[in-house]
């Protein structure tokens, strides 16, 4: 019967290929027939008279390269859209779907049972015959969200409900159908697990044959202004958010691109790995980047901190404070009120020069800022007070042109000099000499004060450090520092460290989001507002208010947040008030929360060890895979880790060697130089992920998985305190087969806790 069905299904899928290949065959002709048209209409530009006799002759002129520039243009779109076409058709060639369903259509109170294929796009004939669904389309998600029998479905027109009779699943390579299999669940734990146990890539997959229940109503929401996803490492959260883009680029097609969504990722290597899994979906990449990229892209001028140097330099108690205290909502109310205050007074002016002196004095400046009325916003006094600085300096071009260094400059002109100011000498035309002298000097003076101008239009006799530091000195008036702990003598101290950071042009993260928050208030600043769609993963590492910041922006963005709270390797203990925070920001009723409890990248017996490393941690639930038991070695652990790539290499895995620090991963991939070991070594976040070896910090394998992990020098010294046990799982948990931990002597204190069973001790 199997076989039966199975022969049914290739006869099928023959037919599938064969109009794919003929509509392949069509669209090539389509190709080449409007590369045959795109050329021709270049020749068209040889037809074009240019006339400029009178009018009526330039008008016409422009009329016909208006009309030929519409013809150029609609030629390159029909030559685009036939290439995006011919590629989506070349990559369902070889799989053209994953899944079929029977269903009757309840809605519509139909008896007739329809069957449907769902693949990566959709396919159809030119009678609108489908042959693929495309899996977001809305009747596909009846694939995803629920087993046999009646299931409702949200579409476009609202909600509709069918009675599924059938769900079958393929595995087909190259147009053959390896196995097929019936189910009774969403998505069958057989073709999952066939994909869970492949082997790690240097690149995130597409998971639209696996897509689970939660993580597919993760992908469809369309409601939610919050989206919040707590899931546990390896639970899928971020592969579920990237067809999530995918999704939403489809559901709004016509509506956003692609250069409308935002993804802040953890770090630069995180996003060399998921680069590839919307261009593989046929959707361009969103723009991608981390909240280091972005302040550094706003603050060109400050070096930010790294990820490197926050991860450590962080690390003691008053750093803890200090991050718990300006990453607080708390913090961010006090910038709000500094800045209405600074309305009044205690705003921050430069000097303008000019020539080497004082053009405008800053308490000059100060004076006009000041001299309009109360009523006027932030951004309403800096702009009337462009406008007034700009009249004085061009009331100042009449008297500046009768300066001696006006006179010196006119005489050491030279001819070219002279005729690029007032054009050919043979059709000048002045009245006299002292009328052509004024006319260069007007045109001299104007030149000297063009960077007056620029720094002026561009409110550059703003001084937003000094307003910054000002802000800062004044935060004990704005806000309790005994609520959070923080003396005064301590508030002083970091005070001063924030001010020798700036004197040398430098800002940590926490500094950086506050600098750029006044900075834009008082400019008057409301964000980027084209941006639709925002994603932030890990978001445990991030502040309260690097979120508020985030929000203020993108105002006109929807947000998506994913990540672990379990994994907050910077945050810590601020970590636990983020979700409480989240709902204080947006609007309750338009927030979502989605729990994803199962964790699919690691075997059970991985799983099962890294969750009994954490406290009171969201419930983690194990997916059936079976493998080995996390391996414990003391002793020399250089010995141990040659042993252990030994091992891992027989197996063909890919190995990631995870240290606590840069410093120990250098130090590591010089011990196996040595040995003559072949090992990538990753300390940088612009570095790519890569085949083989590779050795890596902890902060840097946020995101990431791995055939095998070695945890190197588990020991008391590396791991020795609380704050690590958030690290020590976030390492662990990258393992997808087999986890090796070593140390030298005695392994961390943290491991204590974890049941003997759970692990291999040798």
């Amino acid at each position: 019967m199997k076989d039966n069905i199975k022969a049914q299904e290739q006869r099928h899928l023959d037919l599938v290929l064969q109009k794919l290949d003929e509509r392949i065959s069509e669209t090539q002709g389509r190709i080449d027939r409007a590369n045959d048209n795109l050329k021709e209409a270049e020749k068209g530009w040889r037809d074009i008279r240019v006339k400029f006799s009178d009018f009526n002759a330039v008008v016409e002129t422009g009329a016909s390269v208006h009309a030929q520039q519409q013809v150029l243009a609609q030629k390159e779109r029909d030559m685009s859209q036939a290439e995006v076409q011919f590629e989506t058709l070349q990559k369902l060639r070889g799989r053209p779907y994953f899944a079929r369903i029977d269903f009757t259509d309840i809605s519509n109170q139909s008896n007739q049972t329809e069957t449907i294929y769902i693949g990566l796009a959709s396919f159809s004939d030119n009678d609108g015959h489908f042959y693929v669904y495309d899996w977001r389309a809305p009747i596909s998600s009846i694939y995803y969200d629920g087993g046999l029998g009646k299931i409702d479905y949200q579409t476009p027109v609202g909600k509709q409900t069918a009675d599924v009779k059938l769900k079958r699943q393929f595995e087909i390579a190259d147009g053959i159908i390896l196995t097929v299999f019936d189910t009774e669940e969403a998505v069958g734990d057989k073709l999952l697990l066939n994909a869970l146990s492949s082997d790690s890539s240097t690149k995130m997959k597409s998971i639209v044959t696996t897509i689970q229940h939660e993580q597919n109503r993760i992908i469809r929401d369309t409601d939610s202004d919050l989206l919040f996803v707590q899931g546990a490492a390896g639970s899928g959260k971020t592969a579920a958010v990237l067809q999530r883009v995918a999704y939403l680029l489809y559901r709004y097609r016509g509506k956003i691109t692609s250069g409308q969504v935002v993804l802040f990722s953890p770090n630069q290597v995180f996003n060399d790995y998921v680069n590839e899994v919307l261009p593989d979906l046929g959707e361009n990449n969103m723009i991608q980047m981390t909240f280091y990229q972005y302040a550094n892209y706003r603050l060109p001028k400050i070096q930010v901190q790294t990820l490197a140097e926050r991860f450590e330099s962080e690390n003691d108690p008053e750093s803890v404070k200090m991050t718990n205290l300006k990453g607080s909502l708390a913090f961010f109310k006090a910038v709000g009120r500094y800045s209405q205050k600074i309305s009044r007074s205690g705003m921050s002016f430069r000097s303008l020069a000019f020539r080497g002196e004082p053009f405008f004095k800053s308490e000059d400046i100060e004076k006009i800022y000041y001299s309009f009325n109360d009523n006027y916003s932030l951004n309403q006094r800096l702009e009337a007070t462009k406008q007034a600085l700009l009249r004085k300096v061009f009331g100042r071009i009449s008297s500046e042109m009768k300066k001696d260094w006006v006179d010196i400059a006119i005489q050491n002109l030279q001819a070219d000099e002279l005729e690029s100011m007032l054009g050919d000498p043979d059709k000048r035309q002045y009245e006299s000499e002292k009328k052509e002298r004024n006319e260069l000097a007007r045109i001299i003076v104007r030149n000297a004060l063009k960077p007056i101008i620029r720094r002026i239009r561009h409110g550059i006799f703003m001084n937003p450090n000094k307003l910054f530091l000002g802000f800062l000195k004044s935060l004990p008036q704005l806000i309790n520092l005994a609520d959070f702990d923080i003396s005064d003598q301590e508030w002083q101290s970091a005070f001063e460290g924030s001010k020798s950071d700036l004197s040398t042009q430098k800002l940590n993260l926490n500094d950086t989001a506050i600098y750029l928050y006044l900075f834009d208030l008082v400019n008057g600043h409301h964000g980027d507002r084209t941006i639709r769609f925002l994603f932030v993963d890990e978001v445990q590492d991030y502040t309260a208010f690097q979120l508020a910041f985030l929000k203020f922006s993108f105002p006109k963005a929807k947000f998506t947040l994913l990540g672990d709270l379990n994994q907050a390797i910077f945050t810590r203990t601020n970590a636990g008030t983020l979700q409480s925070a989240m709902y204080e920001l947006f609007d309750p009723k338009k927030s979502k929360t989605i729990k994803l409890t199962k964790t699919y990248r690691s075997t059970e017996q991985i799983t099962n060890f890294t969750s009994a490393l954490l406290k009171d941690s969201e419930t983690i639930e194990a997916f059936a895979r079976e493998g080995e038991k996390p391996l414990f070695r003391s002793g020399d652990s250089l010995k141990n880790l040659a042993d252990s790539l030994s091992r891992n290499l027989k197996a063909d895995l890919t190995t990631a060697i995870i240290t606590k620090t840069a410093a120990q991963a250098k130090n590591v991939y010089e011990e196996l130089q040595k040995k003559n070991y072949q090992a990538t070594l990753i300390t940088l976040e612009n570095q790519r992920l890569v085949p083989g070896t590779i050795i890596i910090p902890g902060y840097l394998a946020k995101g990431l998985e791995f055939d095998a992990v070695i945890l190197w020098q588990a020991d008391n010294r590396n791991y020795g305190s609380e704050d690590d046990r958030e690290l020590l799982y976030t390492i662990a948990s990258r393992a997808m087969h087999r986890l090796t931990v070593l140390a030298d002597d005695s392994f961390s204190s943290l491991f204590d806790q974890i049941d003997q069973q759970l692990y291999e001790n040798i």
